[in-house]
């Protein structure tokens, strides 16, 4: 499987069977954002809340497998084109959603691999998640803080986890506007694991036999 950073939160993952990709960006927030969504295909696309720097699914196009895409934006079960995914219900704030709403977090099972998505999670783990997502082989994580958890708290979900291959997202960057100015960047996340020099990779390919024995944190760059 290949995984693409798309930029924020987005991703595309290419297996053998199927491309999912997960939390595209509407147009609008491109120029707030810094990044521009290049053309993208997939058969399936994840949205994990309605916010627009998350859910641009109509921006996706379908394969000559699925010529339209399969949307899944909330949680649940899903079997599509070979490819297993889990909706876990979660906040996007620590009170419940009482401040910005509804979070889902996916685990997609594809190639033998487990990807768990967390969206825009805004608090640490409860067990009953804990448990439900377990067995997670990469684990895609928000660490900029302010509209998710913050990197102390990423590290902390890390931990909860405890995935073999981290891949940081959702922080600030040069690029971005003032209504994302006060996200913590990736040297603040990478300062707070206490990793120096991390890894970094334009596309990352995953097998479930090249991963590495001990836990590693990869920044995918745009």
């Amino acid at each position: 499987m290949d995984i693409t950073y798309l930029g924020h939160a987005a991703f595309k993952l290419r297996g053998k069977l199927a491309t999912v990709v997960i939390d595209p960006f509407d147009e609008a927030f491109e120029k707030s954002l810094g990044y521009s969504l290049a053309k993208v295909a997939a058969d399936i696309v994840l949205s994990s809340h309605e916010h627009g720097d998350h859910s641009g699914v109509g921006r996706v196009s379908g394969t000559k497998a699925r010529p339209e895409p399969f949307i899944i934006n909330a949680p649940g079960e899903y079997e599509v084109s070979g490819v297993s995914v889990f909706g876990l219900a979660s906040f996007h704030d620590n009170k419940e959603g009482a401040e910005r709403g509804k979070n889902t977090i996916y685990s997609v099972h594809m190639d033998e691999v487990v990807i768990a998505h967390l969206g825009d999670l805004g608090h640490v783990l409860t067990k009953k998640l804990v448990g439900e997502i377990n067995g997670v082989d990469v684990l895609l994580i928000p660490v900029g803080g302010f509209y998710t958890i913050d990197p102390a708290q990423a590290v902390e979900v890390i931990e909860q986890v405890e995935p073999t291959l981290v891949i940081p997202m959702h922080y600030k960057t040069k690029g971005m506007g003032k209504a994302f100015g006060k996200l913590a960047t990736l040297d603040d996340f990478l300062k707070e694991a206490g990793i120096e020099g991390a890894r970094r990779e334009k596309k990352l390919t995953v097998t479930k036999s090249s991963l590495p024995e001990d836990r590693e944190i990869v920044v995918l760059e745009r």
